[in-house]
């Protein structure tokens, strides 16, 4: 008898199939920055990407007087979608969402060219002082 069920309740399970839906929502601040995912265009903020793989994406952020962002973002999985949990969670019949939000806030474009040229000359002495300062030994 419960063979009976178990092969029962794994028949609706293939028939009646649940989903797994991932999503990451990517917004900034200002609104409209175009957005690359591991090199790879996705639109522009808000956006929102369906993905596969949890893990660490290369994120990159541009938008027009705005200094490009260059980051990464962690897809973290909820503990029903891990291993071997995650086997179940594709198989009942129930919609599973992992939404993952991601906000990035851009800097403007430095556009003062001599502020631009100060900026680099003081980062150039830090940069100098740095390197010249003896090594701490222990």
């Amino acid at each position: 008898m419960r063979r009976a069920i178990l092969i029962g309740g794994l028949a609706a399970a293939t028939v009646l199939p649940g989903c797994v839906k991932r999503t990451l929502s990517i917004s900034s601040d200002p609104p409209g920055a175009l957005v690359y995912l591991n090199d790879r265009e996705v639109g522009r903020t808000p956006v929102e990407v369906d993905f596969l793989y949890h893990g660490r994406y290369d994120v990159r952020l541009q938008l027009d007087e705005y200094e490009p962002l260059l980051t990464s973002g962690k897809a973290s999985a909820p503990l029903w979608d891990t291993v071997p949990l995650d086997f179940v969670a594709e198989i009942i019949p129930a919609d599973l969402n992992n939404r993952i939000h991601w906000h990035y806030v851009l800097a403007p474009a430095e556009t003062d060219r001599a502020a631009l040229i100060d900026r680099a000359g003081a980062l150039r002495g830090q940069l100098r002082r740095e390197t010249d300062a003896p090594a701490s030994g222990g």
